[in-house]
């Protein structure tokens, strides 16, 4: 399965059905044009995907709020390590496949800006402001290039997507943005600007999610997979376990260089490659456990990103605020109940009530801030125009009266051909 994923958009396109025979498939002459066209049927979402979606964003913020209690638990860094293996190259790899038909038109930059962009720079401003209430730093400046906590991936996001086009025209897409990212690992000087490390390295799983098809992800629903993927999941976990002493969670995050964890280059290509091999393992295994029919929280599959914006002031409150130094907190029960309200938080910040009272601020409309489509109204105008009635059957003296290109036939008397040209000039 995975080295399908790895050689999709690679095949050949396959070869278009032979055309029928005319004659088979032509009405006859006498057949009634139907009075209506009846209008295409709404665009189903994918269960499947919705789910996917659901389920990553929950490990999001289960991830942010393991953070602090991973430090003196090394059952909690296992999973912690075994979290950050997978959870974004998996969202990552769907926001990809889901971004496959962006081509730069009007309106999808406007889709962009409005559903990207503009909450990027909403909430990077709101987040300052919290910073400097809730933080020891009142003076806190307005850094716009540097996305603050978890802001890293709408600036990914954007980039990524208005440079799919270059990816969709490439010959090996996947194999170049490995080698972008390869190049970004054994580069220090790559500032903060942009979050620029984390947006090249985490580039090829979302260049890989524009490659995938549909039959990419039927592979990951056989039974056969959803079997194997237990075991490779407890496998997983144990070495895990024994790598917590022996490795730095700093890999998981590709927020850094090689030479900034104290290793040469080639180490942090090979260990890059590695890592991005075992996230598309952890990810096909992860998809293989996802429901495929409708559950209780598919509907919220479609609020992920209210999710994700919103869990960072109460996670950021959590720790300006030192909650987890409570006395409670270190009770192994007490950590399982904070992992479970993670997800509560995650779920409530998804439905359809929280993505109704901030559409404003994460999704706005902002018609009155671009140009007005000349070619789209036209399209909306044409298809809210009332239906054409259709033309009657002629008789059978109007089409003896006409040829085969429906022309009026020449009539032989002279009178006949005065008398037609004679009512076309006056317009009778």
């Amino acid at each position: 399965m995975v080295r399908q994923m790895l050689h999709a958009g690679y095949e050949r396109a396959p070869l278009p059905p032979v055309r029928q025979d005319s004659s088979s498939t032509t009405p006859p002459a006498s057949a009634e044009v139907p009075a209506t066209k009846k209008k295409p049927a709404a665009k189903q979402r994918d269960p499947f995907l919705d789910n996917a979606k659901y389920l990553t964003i929950v490990l999001v913020g289960i991830g942010h709020i393991w953070e602090p209690l991973r430090a003196d638990s090394r059952a909690a860094e296992g999973l912690y390590f075994v979290l950050y293996a997978f959870h974004m190259p998996a969202f990552i790899i769907v926001s990809g496949y889901l971004s496959r038909s962006f081509n730069g038109s009007a309106r999808h930059i406007k889709r962009l800006i409005t559903g990207v962009a503009v909450p990027y720079l909403a909430i990077q401003v709101i987040y300052t402001y919290f910073q400097r209430w809730a933080g020891s730093n009142p003076d806190r400046e307005f850094h716009l290039q540097e996305p603050g906590f978890a802001l890293w991936f709408l600036m990914a996001l954007f980039v990524w997507r208005i440079t799919t086009p270059i990816w969709n025209n490439l010959r090996w897409p996947l194999p170049v943005a490995l080698a972008i990212a390869v190049a970004a690992s054994a580069t220090p000087s790559i500032g903060n600007d942009l979050n620029l490390m984390r947006v090249l390295q985490y580039l090829p799983f979302f260049v890989l999610g524009l490659q995938l098809k549909p039959e990419h992800f039927e592979l990951v629903k056989r039974r056969s997979l959803r079997l194997a993927a237990l075991p490779i999941w407890a496998c997983v976990l144990v070495f895990a376990y024994w790598a917590v002493p022996r490795m730095s969670k700093t890999w998981f995050l590709h927020n850094k260089a090689a030479a900034d964890m104290g290793v040469p280059s080639w180490v942090g290509a090979v260990m890059y490659l590695a890592l991005f091999g075992c996230a598309l393992v952890l990810t096909v295994c992860f998809l293989a456990l996802v429901p495929q029919r409708h559950t209780w929280f598919t509907a919220l599959g479609a609020g992920t990103l209210y999710a994700y914006l919103l869990h960072i002031f109460p996670i950021q409150l959590s720790r300006q605020f030192d909650w987890y130094d409570m006395a409670w907190v270190d009770h192994p029960l007490s950590r399982v109940a904070i992992t479970v309200m993670a997800a509560v938080m995650m779920t409530v910040l998804c439905t359809p009530p929280v993505v109704k009272c901030f559409k404003w601020l994460i999704e706005p409309k902002m018609e009155w801030f671009f140009k007005h489509d000349a070619a789209a109204e036209a399209r909306k105008r044409q298809t809210q125009a009332p239906p054409q009635q259709a033309p009657q059957p002629a008789s059978v003296g109007q089409q003896a009266g006409s040829d085969a290109g429906g022309r009026p036939a020449e009539s032989g008397a002279a009178g006949g051909s005065s008398s037609a040209s004679g009512r076309g000039a006056h317009g009778g």
